[in-house]
């Protein structure tokens, strides 16, 4: 993330639900969705230590801004719902909260290019603009099967650091963002980045032009600018309009 951070109004809890629900809508009309695994995770305004999560059991395309559950940092519920929620889905995501104050937003997805992408030793490569807006900004945690401890999940926030992202070899993929749109807008830069790598390696043997790290770092720094906006600031008000035409109802 870049160092500047601008002043912002405080956000609500009904703004960061309706985002949270309509990122959901998104990346199921995106093809992102694993039937009701995986999640997309934010925090709660003005209640530290509290996340909002899916339903356990919802898919992606019927979630809404109300059915969203309150959370702790270990995936319990407590906004006296008694909704079932995944504690073990939530794994990765309260680590991360934990480890990360500074972030809003967790995103972590089996998607299909990025499964491909994490399956792959050299990774992302800046072989696109859209891999280029994300150069030095994602870091790589090994594949340790399915449970995730307490020790794992130190090394997974470890290999995170202060950086945007992870690709989970083996596994996914994760972003993170000091808002919803920011995290989402990431997460789908990710995935097309890894969908013209792999398109490309698969149509030459695996020859493709790869910027110099002086070039791609250049790219990078002209996509940021001054730090002044944020990765989904441009973006996110045209796809909350895409929510709505093709997905109605998230606001609920």
């Amino acid at each position: 993330m870049t160092a500047v951070t601008p002043s912002r109004r405080p956000r609500t809890e009904r703004e960061v639900r309706i985002d949270l629900a309509a990122a959901y809508r998104l990346a199921a009309l995106a093809g992102w969705d694993d039937t009701i695994y995986t999640h997309l995770s934010a925090a709660v305004p003005g209640e530290p230590g509290v996340y909002l999560l899916n339903e356990f059991g919802l898919a992606f395309e019927e979630v809404t801004a109300s059915s969203l559950v309150k959370v702790d940092v270990h995936g319990r519920v407590v906004d006296g719902s008694g909704r079932r929620v995944n504690p073990s889905g939530f794994a990765i995501h309260g680590a991360v909260h934990a480890a990360r104050p500074d972030v809003e937003c967790v995103v972590h997805l089996h998607a299909p290019w990025g499964v491909a992408l994490a399956m792959l030793p050299g990774g992302l490569q800046p072989t696109s603009q859209w891999a280029m807006r994300l150069y030095g900004r994602l870091g790589r945690h090994g594949y340790e099967g399915l449970a995730l401890g307490a020790e794992e999940q130190q090394r997974m926030v470890a290999a995170l650091g202060g950086l945007d992202g992870l690709i989970l070899d083996n596994h996914g993929t994760l972003t993170v963002g000091r808002s919803v749109a920011e995290a989402y807008l990431l997460m789908h830069l990710l995935e097309r980045a890894a969908q013209a790598q792999l398109r490309a390696m698969a149509a030459s043997a695996g020859q493709v032009l790869v910027a110099s790290p002086a070039l791609a770092e250049r790219t990078y720094r002209q996509w940021v600018g001054d730090g002044s906006e944020w990765d989904g600031d441009a973006e996110w008000p045209a796809l909350l309009r895409r929510a709505e035409r093709l997905s109605p109802g998230f606001r609920d």
